[in-house]
């Protein structure tokens, strides 16, 4: 089943990193650069120790739940988008990548309503725009497969789901890549 592409999660770090300068931006490209050169351990015990010292970083606190994703360490990178999208309800980023996280776990109402929140804080969110049409195509399609399992006679369903099907299949091909 097509999900969200994992990529739009990470892609929207640059985005928010952005904001950020200085200071700041090196010490994220330090502990990407820990991160991605096989010591995820230090990488992680670096933002856990900057954090320590000041833990209104949203920046850096993006970077661990996106460090945590890479490290499948999924459960812990909800709380950490939670927590921001409750202390940073301005910032879309954190939003949008727990719409990815809880759609690639199949509960798209949860994805919906994060996307609502991505939305709210940034209508201008285009990477939101696209992921909500992802999301209403897989409840769509959840929909009409309950309708049809109860009036299995209803011609005017199967179309829909070939379609679909249709609409999501570069989804999958694309998030194979």
């Amino acid at each position: 089943m097509p999900c969200l592409r994992q990529l739009r999660v990470i892609a929207a770090t640059a985005v928010l990193l952005m904001s950020f300068g200085g200071a700041r931006a090196n010490d994220v490209t330090d502990i990407s650069d820990l991160f991605h050169s096989g010591k995820q351990a230090e990488a992680l015990a670096k933002i856990d120790a900057l954090l320590g010292e000041k833990s209104d970083r949203p920046d850096l606190r993006f970077l661990k739940g996106v460090l945590l994703v890479e490290s499948r360490s999924v459960d812990e990178a909800v709380l950490v988008f939670q927590q921001l999208t409750e202390e940073f309800p301005e910032l879309p980023e954190p939003y949008n990548n727990l719409a990815a996280l809880y759609a690639a776990r199949g509960d798209f109402e949860k994805a919906r309503t994060a996307l609502d929140g991505a939305l709210r804080a940034n209508p201008g969110f285009a990477i939101a725009h696209e992921n909500l049409g992802d999301v209403y195509a897989q409840l769509a399609r959840m929909s009409y497969q309950r309708a049809l399992k109860i009036d299995p006679s209803n011609t005017a369903i199967p179309p829909r789901l070939a379609l679909l099907r249709e609409l999501t299949a570069p989804l999958a091909r694309k998030s194979s890549r």
